[in-house]
């Protein structure tokens, strides 16, 4: 049953490939086709989130762990690779969570692609995009780990780059391509590392020789620095290249390029969770690292405000969504930091939810609204899309944290554990997140109050064609809505609560020197509520910001012009990058180009052979005249120049 649940969707994938290769003579056919590949995937979908929820009752009630043997996959001296799939909650929880919201995201796409001419093709790509996902998910060794991670960033650049004929995409996707290849880089680093460390790349014989392995050391750069500390730190830049954090995170807005439905799938259940679940997998080498726990704090309480300040003044409907991501990443990478990865993939499974909800019901608004995505043109839709409007509020009151709805119970604990931590970054991250909290209000309901309320900007054409989506779109939102809503109540008490320890089981590992989790059940009263103060604080403002007084956010922005540039240009990074690195690499790219190719191998080597025997056969050319006179003198001339030479030669 576990082996279907993972490769369903490769099968579904497979055969919708081969649907999109068919090309029916007439438009009945092609319908046929497109329905076709719509079923199988769909279907292979929704049987793989059925079978998962099968999985994860057997091994949550039954205690049934392990791995799934499949083959032998790389069997080379003393480097044996099996192709294994691995039983833990930590697999199950991801692997229901995966299958479930991506099954919710394929049915939303048969309404919402509905006119594209290439539809096998993409639920092709859906399909084989969250089987990678999949197999990312259940791995047992860091090689198979590292096939799901690889794999999951080819179908992304695929899926971003899905309407190719549009340059802003195939530049979107060619950039996150390239950034994730840069993490990647340290990502394999990380992983030849620990191969050097243990020589294996098995989870089991690596977390049982971890501790074993905390005074080891490692020559880098001609010093010598903490193995594990060195290891993590690798592991790491892979997963702040996937999970888009401060740095490596240029590519996830840009991603909005592609169509709605990957947005969704990508920020809400696939790739951008692929780094949390990695750390949280590894938390057997990061427990005996401080240091890498430090920075992978540091980095999410950083990457959590960050991207809260940009999303603030972001007007595309969809950015300011994958802002949200984005700083909601940063959240749960630093519930990792200070050691409560059980509250970062608790709020990982209530994200996916309300997110995947936020994206399909942009994506609602969207299709109603002819394809618009800019707010500034929107307004007054609450009445004419009323379902969108209504799980757009619980999407947004999920994102907000507000009880009872699924974020409360997941972004609050993370926020009461960085305070319980008791150390200096646990400090940090917890008021960066506090702070975050109140921005993510704020641009949650700046975002609610510009596409729904007031009054229409849209043209009078384009309003009069405003319509409440199909009920194939509409359908997903509703089962996306009851996630938002009850996910985080129902899961609670298993994630993060008393029962939480015997619910992980061996599949996560916390010292008993990282009590964060335990004593977050302690915090003082004031540090339970103040998430839930913020956030009403946030709310407040947007309603007076975009309500109230409705010139207040012109005059803000004209007051404070250098500080609401600094935010709508995302604090400069991609400006930095393309001085720093992008415009050198053309400089670079242009001068091998047309110095080093064209003029030096090419201008000597084949261009100037070439050249030079064109050259020679011109002048040759002219020594054909046709005149009986200039070959009698040739002749002449060569008969005296060897008689010459012969007399020279014998008189000496």
């Amino acid at each position: 049953m576990y082996t279907v649940t993972v490769f369903a969707p490769l099968l579904g994938a497979i055969i919708a490939g081969i649907l999109a290769f068919v090309t029916p003579a007439d438009k009945d056919g092609r319908a046929g086709i497109d329905r076709a590949a719509q079923w199988v995937t769909c279907g292979a979908m929704v049987l793989s989130a059925i079978l998962s929820a099968f999985v994860f009752y057997d091994v949550v009630a039954g205690g049934k762990t392990g791995a799934v043997e499949l083959f032998t996959w790389i069997d080379s001296g003393a480097l044996e690779v099996s192709w294994a799939l691995r039983v833990d909650t930590l697999s199950v929880v991801m692997v229901m969570t995966v299958s479930v919201v991506s099954a919710m995201i394929h049915v939303y796409s048969v309404g919402y692609m509905h006119h594209d001419p290439g539809i096998p093709r993409f639920m092709a790509y859906l399909n084989l995009f969250t089987f990678f996902m999949l197999m990312l998910v259940t791995s047992d060794n860091l090689v198979q780990l590292f096939f799901g991670w690889e794999g999951v960033g080819f179908l992304s650049y695929l899926l971003i780059g899905f309407w190719y004929d549009r340059p802003a995409a195939n530049a979107a996707a060619i950039k996150a391509f390239i950034v994730n290849r840069v993490g990647d880089f340290g990502f394999a680093l990380g992983i030849f590392a620990v191969y050097l460390m243990f020589q294996t790349v098995d989870f089991d014989t690596i977390f049982a020789a971890a501790e074993g392995k905390t005074d080891a050391t490692l020559h880098v750069f001609g010093g010598e620095f903490h193995a594990l500390t060195v290891i993590c730190l690798l592991l790491f830049v892979g997963a702040m290249g996937k999970s888009a954090q401060l740095g490596l995170h240029t590519w996830l807005p840009d991603a909005m390029e592609g169509p709605t439905p990957v947005s969704a799938l990508i920020h809400a259940a696939t790739m951008v969770t692929a780094g949390i679940f990695m750390v949280a997998r590894l938390s057997p080498l990061f427990e005996y690292s401080d240091t890498a726990l430090a920075v992978v704090t540091i980095v999410g309480a950083s990457t959590a405000i960050f991207a809260a300040t940009i999303g603030c003044v972001q007007n595309d409907i969809k950015r300011v969504i994958a802002y949200s991501t984005m700083s909601q990443l940063g959240y749960m990478f630093f519930a990792c930091g200070v050691s409560a990865y059980s509250a970062g993939i608790f709020h990982l499974m209530t994200h996916a939810y309300f997110k995947a909800l936020l994206f399909l019901g942009a994506g609602s608004v969207i299709h109603a609204m002819s394809d618009e995505q800019d707010m500034r043109k929107m307004g007054g839709l609450w009445r004419t899309i009323p379902v969108t409007y209504m799980v757009m509020w619980v999407g947004s009151l999920a994102l907000a944290s507000i009880w009872p709805f699924a974020g409360f119970f997941s972004k609050d604990t993370i926020l009461e554990a960085a305070y319980a931590a008791g150390s200096g970054v646990g400090d940090y991250a917890f008021w960066m997140g506090i702070l975050a909290a109140f921005l993510t209000a704020f641009y949650s309901w700046r975002l609610l109050i510009m596409t729904f309320h007031g009054a229409p900007r849209a043209d009078e054409t384009t309003m009069a064609h405003v319509h409440e989506s199909p009920k194939v779109m509409l359908v997903p939102l509703l089962f996306l809505a009851a996630g938002a809503l009850f996910a985080g109540y129902i899961g609670f008490e298993a994630f993060v609560g008393k029962a939480a320890a015997g619910f992980w089981g061996q599949s996560i590992l916390v010292l008993p020197a990282h009590p964060a989790l335990e004593n977050a059940h302690h915090v003082p009263t004031w540090v339970k509520l103040l998430p839930l103060i913020v956030a009403f604080g946030g709310i407040a403002l947007a309603y007076v910001m975009y309500v109230a007084a409705p010139g207040l956010p012109a005059a803000v922005a004209d007051r404070f012009r250098g500080v609401h540039q600094f935010l709508l240009k995302k604090w400069y990074f991609d400006e930095l990058y393309d001085k720093l690195f992008v415009g050198p690499a053309f400089v670079l790219g242009r001068g091998f180009w047309k110095t080093g190719d064209g003029d030096l191998i090419d201008g000597i080597g084949p261009d100037g052979i070439a050249a030079a025997t064109l050259d020679l056969a011109r002048r040759a050319a002219r020594l054909q005249s046709g005149y009986l006179y200039h070959y009698a003198f040739v002749m002449l001339t060569g008969v005296a120049a060897l008689v010459t030479w012969y007399l020279v030669g014998h008189a000496s």
